[in-house]
């Protein structure tokens, strides 16, 4: 008897093709997000479970008695709750590698769009202000051959500094929980200590992922390090940055802009006080939203969630499952 999967939102046909051969469907279509006594209701006879960010807790196991796994098509796992998880023996997978480049792309986005002040002008040309007499009031500033600071030198981090030397000759810097000495040789970046890496640079992009380690990682005193022209780029998780205290920063003009794809609450409330400062430029975590990335991760999702029902190692097995 195949297995029974449910999957809390719509998938591409190649992938629904894919699952079907291997299991049981049952697939939530609607656009709104699967209310909570329905979703519980569904999981109640699933084998195997697909979302892309269902807070996976206690409450959730104790109404899915025959669970054996979760995959999320996400690279993040924060909303795994891993001891619950491991308590019921239900195991979790990720998606990471597929969408690095597509992340990368998005980092030069923010980085090119804030530092040219893409939106912000925009805005300005559709409010009728440009004038024939219009000089520094629209400049910007350059990113070619500026300077660099990665923080959180993964794969996707390799990704931006790679077209931030071979494609704007900038110079990097990164900063990691260990030093990356094949990166260092291969693409001539240089390891620096945090404050450093804070102080030097005219870019500082956020990368790692949302630990006890990395939670507020970045706060007031690390902003007050920075350059007061440099631009902080976010496209980790809300939760790595002190988010009240950028917000000073980008009020008191301490530090020159920021390009943020992440927030602590997601949708940001209509009056957050990000959305009425000119100097962030802001996006709704769209990191890895391409077509084909995104049904690509969906793949990969699927393809986890089978080895695990049947019983094999899934190529993306949390580390923290891993035996």
């Amino acid at each position: 008897m195949k297995p029974h999967v449910f999957i809390d939102r719509t998938i591409p046909d190649e992938v629904k093709t894919y699952l079907i051969e291997h299991c049981t469907l049952d697939l939530w279509e609607e656009e709104d997000t699967i209310p909570r006594d329905q979703l519980y209701k569904r999981l109640n006879t699933a084998d195997g479970y697909i979302t892309s960010g269902r807070r996976i807790d206690a409450a959730l196991l104790a109404e899915a008695p025959k669970l054996k796994g979760v995959s999320t098509i996400t690279v993040g796992y924060n909303h795994f709750d891993i001891e619950a998880m491991k308590e019921r023996g239900v195991l979790g997978t990720h998606t990471p590698e597929v969408l690095d480049e597509t992340v990368a792309d998005l980092v030069f986005s923010l980085m090119l769009g804030s530092a040219r002040r893409v939106a912000e002008l925009d805005q300005y040309i559709r409010a009728g202000q440009w004038k024939r007499s219009d000089g520094e009031n629209l400049y910007g500033v350059d990113v070619h051959h500026a300077k660099l600071g990665i923080i959180g030198m993964g794969r996707i981090g390799e990704s931006v500094a790679r077209r931030a030397i071979f494609g704007f000759e900038m110079e990097v810097q990164y900063h990691n929980r260990s030093r990356k000495i094949e990166a260092e040789q291969k693409y001539g970046v240089t390891y620096a200590e945090l404050d450093e890496l804070l102080a030097h640079n005219d870019f500082v992009v956020m990368l790692t992922p949302l630990t006890d380690a990395t939670k507020g990682m970045i706060g007031k005193r690390e902003l007050g390090l920075m350059k007061s022209s440099a631009i902080f780029i976010n496209v980790s998780r809300g939760a790595t940055i002190d988010e009240a205290a950028l917000i000073d920063a980008l009020r008191e003009g301490s530090i020159g802009g920021a390009g943020l794809d992440v927030f602590l609450q997601e949708p940001l409330p209509k009056d957050h006080p990000l959305l009425a400062l000119p100097n962030v430029l802001l996006l709704p975590h769209i990191g890895s939203a391409t077509v084909k990335t995104r049904d690509e991760m969906a793949m990969v999702a699927a393809r986890n969630l089978v080895a695990v029902l049947q019983g094999k190692q899934p190529r993306y097995l949390v580390p923290e499952f891993a035996i």
